[in-house]
């Protein structure tokens, strides 16, 4: 699960960050500690750690002196709205951009876009069955 091209530390912060926005890790919740995903991950435990701590740092997680590491309140809030963002410029912009290059109209796009979304779904029950 780990991918060697990116910084370790960063993709264990991700896999946190994901379990909150999932719901896996709610509010108030336990994380694992950093000797639990050392182990898992098969990676030194300050590694884990510097992960960990990035998180402390951004607020998403505080620590309980003796206890361990757990979720704050409003983390998830905070990632989903950090995310909303990161989506917009990722995604969104560029998207926008390149319907004006296309003469893509507003109305033109949001059809796109519901279309794409009636196709995903189609596509997903077929699988399911």
């Amino acid at each position: 699960m780990i991918d060697e091209s990116r910084p370790i530390f960063m993709q264990i912060a991700e896999l946190i960050e994901n379990d909150i926005v999932d719901g896996a890790l709610a509010e108030e919740a336990q994380v694992p500690s950093t000797n639990e995903f050392a182990a898992f991950y098969r990676i030194n435990p300050a590694t884990a750690a510097k992960g960990v701590n990035r998180l402390v740092d951004e607020g998403i997680l505080y620590k309980k002196r003796g206890i361990g590491m757990f979720v704050a309140t409003g983390a998830r809030a905070q990632l989903m709205d950090r995310r909303r963002e990161e989506f917009f410029r990722q995604y969104v912009q560029p998207l926008a951009r390149e319907a004006r290059k296309l003469g893509i109209s507003k109305e033109q796009l949001a059809q796109m876009l519901s279309r794409s979304e009636t196709d995903t779904e189609t596509s997903e029950r077929s699988v399911a069955q």
